[in-house]
């Protein structure tokens, strides 16, 4: 007799279980093209700093645009509430660990200020900076008056799970569609995983999709809600939908791979999955410029009803400008990110991240320990 079954469950794959094969030829590393484009603005790097309290404020956004790359402002945090926000930021990294949380959410609680939302934007735009901006759908209508008023370059629309259809008899839901022809600016959405709900949500006209649901560093929604979908299988998937979308309609929809990669390798992994860019937290969190200090929380760390995210600790390891592009004396890929992108381009013999896609992606959970037993036995390696 056979047995009938209820649910088919199929294998996924997070950084650690693939790595990526080398090509058949080489490239000069200094000969690849590795910029992103986002609607009419064009990245020299494809790297995002992601909308935390604790990785990017007016400072920080200031430093990265002159860099090349993107860091975007939580529109909702510390930055928008108080006025002296670094008095805030110094509260919450001293606060006692059995106590953070309470703290945190005491602190959000505050409402946003929106004479603080166009302070911040102007003063990112008046030294000269791209100006990108990170809220929830929930206060998108109310603050998006504001932010293009202030002239932000880009809005992140941001939440656990995004979707382009809501079902709620309770109000109103951000219909994305009409936002993206409300407002002449681009609009990243995120976060999905799917490939459905990532082709949905282009169809809606948006400029960018962030990919990843709970791998973040300071995320806890896997663990609170057991739902999620690892990196690479993510990645894959939903760069599937855009280049079907791109089949579809003509239109090239940049996907950005955002949470969970910890050093250089699971950053090209992510490209070579099909990423067009990757959204980084913790990494950025380690600068010395960072707000954090040495400490990363996550978004929703302090909601007032389930936390799913906590405060910890990263410590500090360098500048932004050895993070992103050395010189760096540390061996455990946390440093010179766009010397790490650029050499395993030249590894795989592509000459822009398009066509790294194409790179062979391969199952290998032993990556990172094969042959490595005196590296392990000295702590170097997990």
């Amino acid at each position: 007799m056979v047995k009938p079954k209820f649910k088919e469950l199929r294998r996924t794959y997070g950084f650690d279980e693939v790595a990526i094969m080398p090509g058949d030829i080489t490239v000069n590393p200094d000969q690849t093209n590795i910029e992103l484009n986002i609607g009419e603005i064009k990245l020299a790097v494809p790297i995002i700093a992601s909308a935390m309290d604790g990785v990017t404020d007016v400072d920080t956004a200031i430093q990265m645009s002159k860099m090349g790359l993107l860091a975007v402002l939580h529109l909702e945090g510390v930055q928008t509430k108080y006025e002296n926000s670094n008095e805030i930021l110094n509260e919450i990294i001293h606060a006692p660990q059995s106590e953070v949380t309470a703290i945190l959410q005491k602190i959000y609680s505050a409402p946003i200020k929106e004479e603080l939302v166009a302070k911040r934007i102007e003063a990112i735009k008046k030294a000269g900076a791209i100006c990108a901006v990170s809220v929830t759908p929930a206060n998108t209508k109310r603050l998006v008056p504001v932010i293009t008023a202030a002239k932000a370059d880009i809005l992140v629309v941001q939440s656990t799970v995004t979707t382009a259809r809501h079902v709620s008899k309770s109000y109103m839901g951000l219909i994305l569609s009409e936002l993206c022809k409300s407002i002449s600016i681009p609009v990243i959405v995120g976060n999905c995983v799917s490939y459905s709900a990532c082709l949905e949500i282009m169809r809606e006209g948006v400029a960018g999709i962030l990919v990843g649901i709970g791998p973040g560093a300071a995320c806890t929604s896997r663990q609170v809600l057991g739902v999620g979908d690892p990196q690479v299988t993510a990645t894959l998937d939903c760069a599937m939908a855009r280049d079907a979308y791109y089949k579809e309609s003509g239109r090239y929809v940049p996907i950005i791979t955002d949470g969970g990669m910890t050093n250089g390798g699971d950053m090209c992994k992510a490209f070579a999955s099909g990423a067009d860019g990757v959204m980084l937290g913790s990494i950025f969190a380690q600068a010395k410029e960072a707000p954090g200090k040495g400490y990363h929380w996550g978004m929703s760390t302090p909601s007032p009803v389930l936390p799913r995210g906590t405060r910890i600790r990263v410590g500090t390891t360098g500048t932004l400008q050895q993070i992103l592009f050395g010189p760096t004396s540390v061996t455990d890929g946390t440093q010179n990110l766009v010397g790490a992108l650029r050499t395993a381009m030249g590894f795989c013999g592509v000459t822009d991240i398009r066509e790294f896609h194409t790179a062979e992606v391969v199952v290998a959970p032993s990556i990172t320990t094969e042959g490595k037993v005196w590296q392990r036995g000295m702590g170097c390696t997990t």
